[in-house]
C-alpha cells in the first residue's frame, strides 16, 4: 500500500483511480499527473516501483494543494466570509444554502431534518 500526501492509497486499483482517494485530486488532475510522469493508465498501484511512487509524491507536493492545507484554506475562506458578515457569510452561519437555491421547499441537506410545527394542519 503506497502512502502519498499522508493517505494510504489502495494498491489493487488503477493509478488514476487510486490518486482520487487524496482530498483535492479528482479524475482530471489524476490523469494529468499520470500523463506528465508517463505512467500507463491501466497500471495498478501494486505494480509501481518505489521510484515511480516517489515521482508521483514529488509531483503532487510541487503542483497541488491537497489534504490538510486545502481543508485549512477552505475553512479559513468560509470563516473570513462569516467574519465579514457578508451575505454568503450569513448564509454559512445560519446553515442555509449559500448559492441562491430555494429554501421554501428542498434544501434539506443544509437545513437538516424537517421539524413539525404544531397547529399548522388546516
Amino acid at each position: 500500500m503506497a502512502r502519498i500526501a499522508g493517505v494510504n492509497i489502495p494498491s489493487n486499483k488503477r493509478v488514476e483511480i487510486a490518486l482520487t482517494y487524496i482530498h483535492g485530486i479528482g479524475r482530471t488532475t489524476a490523469k494529468s499527473i499520470t500523463d506528465k510522469l508517463n505512467i500507463a493508465p491501466e497500471r495498478r498501484v501494486q505494480d509501481l516501483t518505489d521510484q515511480e511512487v516517489l515521482h508521483i509524491r514529488e509531483a503532487i507536493d510541487a503542483d497541488q494543494m491537497v489534504e490538510g492545507d486545502l481543508r485549512r484554506t477552505t475553512s479559513m475562506n468560509i470563516k473570513r466570509l462569516m467574519d465579514l458578515a457578508c451575505y454568503r457569510g450569513l448564509r454559512h452561519r445560519r446553515g442555509l444554502p449559500v448559492r441562491g437555491q430555494r429554501t421554501h421547499t428542498n434544501a434539506r441537506t443544509r437545513k437538516g431534518k424537517a421539524k413539525p410545527i404544531a397547529g399548522k394542519k388546516k
